[in-house]
């Protein structure tokens, strides 16, 4: 048991997952972080989820009925899934961004989903975000992946 931790950190490391930057405002002010973990959850209604860390300043952001955005990053955005990912003050200084839907919706992202959190279960060190989406937009673009702990794309294969 002692090595499980670091072999489940070497396995999911070779699961490639979307990256996005989760959005909402709090009082008047946008926050936000990147994500790996989010997935579609449901179709009917639309629903997703997306996994925050307990000590997530956005977490404490998030209520049930609270309104969040989905940034779904493109393959150029590695460097704003950077900017996202670290614990800085003003996370968006410098950063195009609009209110859609009552979230903050990053400029150039090729997919953007406005939600309402449903619930909130938690997950370990991390607590799960359950959201149904309001409303959903998708451009075109590559998307921006991590794997084996690199940002890179998705590249189809020859069936």
């Amino acid at each position: 048991m002692s090595g499980l931790p670091d072999a489940f950190r070497e396995v999911m490391a070779g699961v490639a997952t979307p990256v996005a930057v989760v959005t909402t405002l709090s009082g008047g002010d946008p926050h936000g972080t990147t994500v790996s973990s989010f997935a579609s959850l449901s179709l009917a209604p639309p629903m997703v989820m997306a996994a925050l860390d307990r000590s997530s300043s956005l977490l404490g952001r998030l209520a049930v009925g609270a309104p969040f955005g989905v940034n779904v990053l493109g393959s150029s955005q590695a460097d704003l899934a950077g900017l996202f990912a670290r614990r800085a003050e003003d996370r968006f200084a410098g950063v195009a961004w609009s209110e859609d839907t009552g979230a903050p919706r990053l400029g150039g992202c090729p997919g953007w989903l406005a939600c309402e959190v449903s619930d909130l279960v938690p997950g370990g060190d991390h607590v799960i975000v359950l959201a149904t989406v309001l409303h959903a937009s998708a451009g075109s673009g590559a998307p921006l992946t991590y794997h084996g702990r690199r940002f890179g794309t998705h590249t189809p294969v020859a069936a």
